[in-house]
């Protein structure tokens, strides 16, 4: 050994690896009986094997050859319900750590799956999922599927389901797809993302029944949706075959017929993070001025000439949106026209016919700019209808960009508003200074809370004479807020905020006025929608200027959020104010 396994010369000095040489010298016990203490036998084979490496891989092996049971004192073992070939593969694995399932057939690779789970190697289990991730195809997945479902694989049945959502229909009419298990074709039929004509579900169930004889297809059965089935599928394809019971029938045409079809429970497809209106997608804008900029994926290129599409605000008008096919949505994004300081009123209705629609958003009694973030319960959509209801400049409503999609990025909704937990004001999610002096536009919501002196980093106005005036993009419910005044020496300041959904009507949230307050400053209010935020300072010990340096909503963690933080920076004395003042 040391003439012929000398160290590498890449090994780090004074460490000696021979992995490789012990794995090589372990493997060549496989099936040698030589030092065999075990024979395991498989469908009538008898294989050599050694307790000890047996043990040392597996927790089953462990507790069957030295657990106390029988057959820890026996020389022979025999694995019941085992197939040779996959056992022969695994026990390879088990001295070598490799295994070859690239060349092996499917079945071969399915069955070591198996046993791979049944003795508890876990890394092997995962190995084989992900090596079946990749060859996913409409002719195998079922089969898959079943064993990822029946093994409690979530990560490879979670990739079998998406795959099958987009081929739901291919996969109907498969061979493979009648060896499915009842509880997986159940699960899967049932699913809202499995898209395809309820029809076409009805008749491979059947056949599925008639390759399935004697289960009960009751269950099954009832996760076919027959309300969204035509009349005369329901009396010509459904009612013959007598697997529904003419009372049931009788049923889903009274819901055909007497339902919303916003209450009917549709199908749609369901592609994860994905924007579906798209070209790409087939998607196209139906009804407004200048359609094809809407989802022509550019919103950089826009200016007052182009880059936009639009609809005169008046009654009947909309920028209206077919998808290229039933999707499942709960998220939005819409970017209007923000070239300059103009807000826009609007609200978003889906539809999945044209005939029943439902406003999943409803923003016509908030002024809104430039990037709109969207969310709502989860809805089949196909139609969407975009009504633009005010614009503080002229009559016209300018949509620049529009993506839809399903997410499952986690919100809140409350009173049909977002209620973030991020920080929203800030630049990259469109928030915007309007009044308020500084030597950089929006230093109050860069986020830096770091790099300020006495010429910049902050935000400012006279006192008695304007306020500092911040725009969020959308209305969000907020019960929170943080300030940080200019706090490069001792000075002190009083305040007050305001918060206002359309600039008319405001209701102030902090009443500072008679407090000397400094540095950082929480403010907490009962939950609210807001839109804009005025801070008016009304008292600075140094000068006749108040100066902000960082203001975000609702409040982040920090450090002086503590209430011996507040009272530090707060000392809330009305007759503090009035002798400073005097002085």
């Amino acid at each position: 050994m040391s003439d012929n396994h000398r160290l590498d010369r890449d090994e780090p000095f004074g460490e000696v690896n021979h992995v490789s040489w012990l794995a090589e010298h372990i493997g060549r016990l496989y099936l040698e009986p030589d030092y065999s203490d075990i024979t395991l036998v498989v469908e009538n084979v008898p294989l050599p094997a050694h307790k000890v490496i047996l043990a040392s891989c597996s927790e089953y092996f462990r507790a069957l050859l030295f657990g106390g049971m029988r057959e820890s004192k026996q020389k022979e073992v025999e694995l019941q319900d085992a197939p040779l070939r996959a056992f022969q593969l695994l026990l390879k694995y088990i001295y070598t750590g490799q295994l070859n399932l690239s060349g092996l057939k499917e079945d071969a690779v399915l069955e070591v799956l198996e046993l791979a789970h049944q003795y508890g190697f876990v890394e092997l289990e995962s190995g084989v999922s992900s090596y079946l991730e990749r060859i996913l195809g409409v002719r195998n997945v079922c089969r898959i599927y079943d064993r990822a479902s029946l093994y409690q694989l979530e990560e490879l049945a979670a990739v079998c389901r998406a795959f099958v959502d987009r081929h739901a229909l291919s996969i109907l009419h498969t061979d493979t797809f009648f060896s499915l298990s009842p509880a997986a074709l159940k699960e899967m039929i049932s699913r809202d993302s499995f898209c395809a004509p309820e029809v076409d579900i009805f008749r491979a169930v059947c056949d599925w029944v008639c390759h399935n004889s004697g289960v009960d297809p009751a269950p099954i059965l009832q996760q076919v949706r027959l309300s969204l089935m035509s009349i005369p599928d329901l009396l010509n394809v459904v009612r013959p075959t007598g697997l529904v019971c003419p009372n049931t029938i009788l049923d889903a045409i009274k819901a055909r017929t007497e339902s919303r079809d916003a209450d009917l429970r549709y199908r749609g497809c369901l592609l994860l993070e994905e924007n579906v209106a798209t070209v790409a997608h087939k998607a196209q804008v139906l009804q407004g001025e200048m359609r094809s900029a809407l989802l022509d994926g550019d919103s950089q290129s826009y200016d007052m000439e182009r880059g936009f599409t639009r609809h005169p605000i008046d009654e009947g008008q909309c920028i209206l949106v077919q998808l290229g096919m039933p999707c499942i949505l709960n998220h939005m994004r819409l970017l209007l026209w923000d070239k300059d300081n103009r807000s826009y009123s609007y609200y978003i209705e889906v539809s999945v016919d044209q005939k029943d629609w439902v406003r999943v958003v409803d923003h016509s009694e908030y002024l809104c700019r430039s990037w709109q973030r969207l969310y709502f319960e989860q809805r089949v959509v196909r139609y969407i209808r975009i009504v633009g209801t005010h614009n503080t400049v002229n009559r016209v409503f300018h949509a620049v960009s529009l993506e839809c999609m399903y997410t499952e990025r986690p919100f809140t909704l409350e009173r049909g508003l977002l209620r973030p937990l991020e920080n929203v004001a800030t630049v990259t999610l469109s928030a915007y200074v309007m009044e308020g002096v500084s030597r950089s536009r929006n230093a109050l919501i860069n986020g830096d809370t770091s790099n300020y002196d006495w010429d910049s980093g902050y935000t400012c106005h006279q006192l008695g004479s304007g306020a500092i005036v911040v725009q969020l993009a959308q209305p969000y419910l907020v019960d929170s807020m943080r300030l940080l005044l200019w706090d490069c020496d001792s000075r002190s300041y009083s305040y007050c905020v305001e918060v206002s959904v359309n600039q008319k009507t405001w209701t102030m949230v902090a009443d500072k006025r008679n407090e000397l307050c400094r540095s950082w400053q929480l403010l907490e209010f009962s939950l609210q929608p807001v839109v804009f935020v005025r801070i008016v300072g009304t008292h600075n010990s140094a000068n006749e200027v108040f100066h902000c340096v960082h203001f975000e909503c609702p409040a982040q963690s920090a450090a002086t959020t503590t209430k011996e933080s507040k009272e530090e920076n707060c000392a809330v004395k009305e007759e503090d104010v009035r002798s400073s003042q005097n002085t």
